[in-house]
């Protein structure tokens, strides 16, 4: 009787691992550790941007809606309460990857609008900033890049045969993704009217 129930059991194993079983195992495992580092390099960006902030507000002439939008961006952004839930939740992923994205455009239009203050592009700490910015937004791109492969797997186990049947069972279902047109979108700065802003660069020189 033993016997048979170790057959039973080794048989079960066998079965669930024909069927994609620890495929979810191991899949769901890397979706949260790239998860985790993408929301790392989030919070490094924000925390960032306070003193960003503030070296720029030392360019008297720097454009105060610029600012604004940054300093509305970073605080949407890390308003939202990001839980285990989130990567289950599309509304609620969706919700998160806008805010990011908002405080992404925010930054490059920041990044280029001060290309037209000669003084600030002088400044030592807005160099450092920019650099670490820079930075933080490729590592950023790479965590966002790995986070999309390791969900494109997943969900791809999860409307296949016959692992499909094993997530059924088990109550896998497909999870949100990134975008990777939207990361693309992002890595590009927003067309800038500098408009009044070369005029005044124009004059501090």
């Amino acid at each position: 009787m033993r016997k048979l129930l170790l057959s039973l059991v080794a048989m079960l194993v066998l079965g669930l691992s024909g069927c994609g079983y620890n495929t979810f195992q191991s899949t769901d495992e890397q979706i949260k550790s790239a998860w985790s580092e993408v929301l790392n390099q989030y919070q490094r960006r924000a925390d960032l941007v306070p003193n960003l902030v503030a070296t720029v507000k030392g360019e008297t002439a720097f454009e105060q809606e610029t600012l604004v939008r940054v300093i509305e961006a970073r605080a949407k952004a890390t308003a939202i309460q990001v839980t285990p839930e989130t990567l289950n939740n599309p509304e609620a992923f969706q919700k998160f990857q806008a805010a990011q994205g908002e405080l992404g455009g925010a930054l490059s239009r920041l990044l280029a609008v001060s290309e037209q203050y000669p003084n600030l592009k002088a400044n030592q700490a807005f160099r450092d900033l920019q650099a670490q910015l820079e930075g933080t937004e490729n590592r950023i791109t790479v965590a966002r890049n790995r986070y999309i492969k390791a969900v494109q797997d997943y969900n791809v186990a999860v409307r296949s045969f016959p692992s499909n049947l094993t997530a059924m069972m088990f109550g896998y279902a497909v999870k949100p993704n990134f975008s990777v047109t939207d990361e693309k979108a992002l890595a590009v700065p927003p067309a800038v009217n500098f408009g009044g802003a070369q005029k005044k660069a124009g004059e501090s020189q």
